[in-house]
């Protein structure tokens, strides 16, 4: 039995569910996607800005299937070596098919919460996996984001996900993907189908939770708010 889309429009389906039980996705071109990492995160109640002004009333018990990357590397041989742009943990495990690895640097107000002998706990990695086009030259590797990331007015308080991506640094990335169809199968709160939707790609996503399901289709659905354009106050990740 075919299964309906939680959301759909001319660009974008998003599907709930498990992207492991859903094919869907599979038959798209391209796979930009910011799976679970594998380090299995939580967080308590507490500061929630590196500027000292907003707390979180409750904390986040988890991400789904982030025990250890099984799920992610799951996804990534279902996909094969068809182009794939992979977030990741600098400490944990890359995907075996990486063939190059960018830096996502976020604002000064990230990675407050355990700093290591002063410095922020701020940069994530990007893997462009599988297939890509080799060349000589090219812009820098470190892509930044734009915008508060915490506090009540922050991405991810924006975007109803924890660990939202900047739409602005999505659609960098995806620029620079071949032509064709946009695969995430760990939508989360829908930033890379934004992204894809607003440079007029479409695009496919799944995701496991239903409550960013929710979040992401009402992102979606409020697409004049999202214009995808890369300042503090329009960054909508």
């Amino acid at each position: 039995m075919l299964r309906e889309p939680y959301y759909a429009d001319e660009h974008v389906m998003l599907y709930h569910g498990d992207c492991r039980e859903i094919d869907a996705w599979r038959g798209a071109d391209i796979l930009v996607t910011d799976p679970p990492y594998g380090r299995d995160w939580k967080q308590g109640a507490g500061l929630l800005s590196g500027h000292g002004g907003s707390h979180s009333p409750a904390g986040h018990r988890g991400i789904a299937n982030d025990r250890d990357t099984t799920v992610r590397d799951t996804a990534l041989a279902a996909w094969g070596d068809r182009p794939a742009v992979v977030f990741g943990d600098p400490l944990i495990t890359p995907p075996q098919a990486a063939r190059q690895a960018l830096v996502y640097a976020k604002q000064s107000d990230s990675g407050v919460r355990g700093a290591l002998a002063g410095f922020r706990r701020d940069v994530e990695m990007i893997y462009l996996v599988g297939k890509w086009g080799a060349g000589i030259g090219g812009e820098s590797s470190v892509l930044r984001a734009t915008g508060l990331m915490a506090g009540e007015h922050g991405l991810a308080a924006r975007s109803g996900h924890p660990h939202a991506k900047s739409t602005a640094v999505l659609e960098v990335l995806i620029q620079r993907c071949p032509s064709g169809m946009i695969a995430d199968p760990f939508a989360g709160s829908g930033s890379t189908l934004i992204a894809a939707r607003n440079l007029g790609r479409r695009a496919i996503g799944v995701e496991i939770d239903e409550r960013y399901c929710e979040a992401a289709a009402k992102r979606l659905s409020q697409s004049v708010l999202d214009l995808g354009v890369p300042t503090e106050e329009a960054d909508r990740g």
